[in-house]
């Protein structure tokens, strides 16, 4: 673990030494995004490779989710590149985002509470034409998602904060991405229904579903990732493997409530 000024360059699981690496699927160089006159991100740099669970980790306005919103291209970068298999992804649309393969489930979850669960999940297939597949993937997420099956008829504005989580994560998946952005599963939900997302997490992991999470459980968030990237004030300031993250005290104290293990 290493200050942004020498960071770590670790091998695609995060651990042991560093490797000779395929293109990554998503690189961010330099990255600036400004809200008026405040500067939310300052020279954001960050790569995953593809198969990789990477975790944003930082305080309240550290910049996770403008990283993510940038990505997705809900707001303007100022300036720097953002590249999926080395093509830019700035002055794409966000439906043009989603086509190449990159799904956003949001902080707050933001269903269509006025539409049932499988008009939801129908609605994160939009910009796929497969009816044979997006049938079939329907059934794999309520499979995935038994909570879901259940209330499939049911308006999604009626489901609990947490089965409001699985939908909003199941929406996404329906676009079959490669790289999923996911921003704070776990806020205002049940420890138990916390626990269950992690667990669908790590089988989505094993499927080589690519994910760069933003999590405020840090210690659950570095339990899943491989490795971590910790922003603050809009900059990275410690990058590493999660397990090296795990271990370090500055880390410890900030994030995970007291000292390292």
């Amino acid at each position: 673990m290493q200050p942004e000024s020498g960071p770590l360059k670790p091998g695609p699981l995060g651990s042991g030494p560093s490797e000779p690496q395929t293109q990554p699927l998503l690189a961010l160089q330099n990255l600036y995004v400004n809200y008026g006159a405040v500067s939310a991100l300052r020279g954001v740099s960050l790569h995953l490779h593809a198969g990789e669970v990477v975790a944003l980790l930082g305080a309240n306005g550290a910049g996770k989710s403008t990283t993510l919103r940038a990505i997705s291209n809900l707001i303007k970068v100022a300036s720097g590149q953002i590249l999926l298999d080395g093509s830019p992804l700035t002055g794409l649309s966000p439906t043009e985002v989603v086509a190449r393969g990159v799904a956003h489930c949001p902080e707050g979850r933001r269903v269509f509470g006025g539409m049932s669960v499988l008009e939801n999940l129908r609605l994160g297939a939009s910009v796929r034409s497969d009816s044979e597949g997006i049938k079939s993937d329907t059934e794999r997420m309520l499979s995935l998602f038994p909570i879901l099956a259940e209330r499939r008829s049911q308006a999604a504005g009626t489901l609990s904060g947490g089965e409001q989580q699985m939908l909003a994560l199941a929406r996404a998946l329906m676009a079959r991405p490669r790289l999923l952005l996911l921003d704070e599963p776990s806020l205002g939900v049940a420890p138990l229904i916390i626990k269950e997302i992690f667990k669908i997490l790590r089988e989505l992991r094993e499927t080589g579903v690519t994910i760069l999470l933003v999590e405020q459980n840090a210690r659950a968030a570095l339990g899943l990732a491989d490795r971590a990237y910790v922003l603050r004030t809009g900059s990275v300031a410690l990058s590493g493997s999660a397990a090296e993250l795990s271990q370090s005290e500055e880390v410890a104290q900030a994030y995970l409530g007291g000292g390292a293990a």
